[in-house]
């Protein structure tokens, strides 16, 4: 099992305001520390795609449940 270190619940936020406050919560954490994030916009999907290969940081997981998108994060070794 893996060990997230924060929680974000982006649920009812559109574009880009999952990616932004992903972006802060990113900013308090350590490198290779992990972030979990739970969406609702189906353009989040895209969106935390390219984020994380822009930023260097690791998409460890991206799948959809019942309308509900969620991700982790791994922060890039600073």
């Amino acid at each position: 099992m893996m060990t997230v270190d924060a929680e974000l619940d982006a649920s009812g936020l559109n574009c880009p305001l999952p990616i932004l406050k992903a972006k802060k919560a990113l900013a308090g954490l350590r490198g290779g520390q992990v972030l979990r994030i739970v969406a609702t916009d189906p353009e989040s999907v895209r969106d935390f795609e390219a984020f994380s290969q822009q930023m260097g940081h690791a998409l460890l997981e991206a799948r959809e449940d019942n309308g509900r998108f969620h991700f982790l994060l791994r922060k890039r070794l600073d």
